[in-house]
């Protein structure tokens, strides 16, 4: 199973990262929830700032263009294979920044990723 960032993790049931959390989780996938206020979400410690973790596959960002070039040079300090773009997350900088170091960009929802088996 691939791990997981979700970057914008939120312990509120209202918003899709909260959802995406519980979806990854069912769907046997090792999370990491780093938001910007601690909580919880589905039984995990939200993680704030910008934590080191080792091995991971997938960024999922739920955090908007305006608010992202805080966190380029985190993504890229994870060195993830791919980084998922949910709708709304849309940027062409970060994307391309991305591509040029070799990391898959996908622009897709997680949810529906999961929900159809190409996740």
């Amino acid at each position: 199973m691939k791990k997981t960032l979700v970057l914008g993790a939120t312990n509120n049931p209202e918003r899709y990262a909260y959802l995406a959390v519980g979806r990854l989780l069912q769907h046997k996938h090792e999370v990491v929830p780093v938001g910007i206020r601690h909580g919880e979400v589905h039984g995990l410690e939200i993680q704030e700032g910008k934590p080191e973790v080792k091995d991971v596959d997938t960024v999922t960002l739920y955090v908007g263009p305006a608010r992202q070039p805080e966190y380029y040079d985190y993504i890229f300090s994870l060195n993830p294979k791919r980084i998922i773009f949910n709708p709304g997350t849309e940027n062409p900088e970060l994307m391309q920044m991305a591509r040029e170091r070799g990391i898959e960009v996908v622009e897709g929802c997680t949810l529906v990723m999961l929900s159809i088996g190409v996740f």
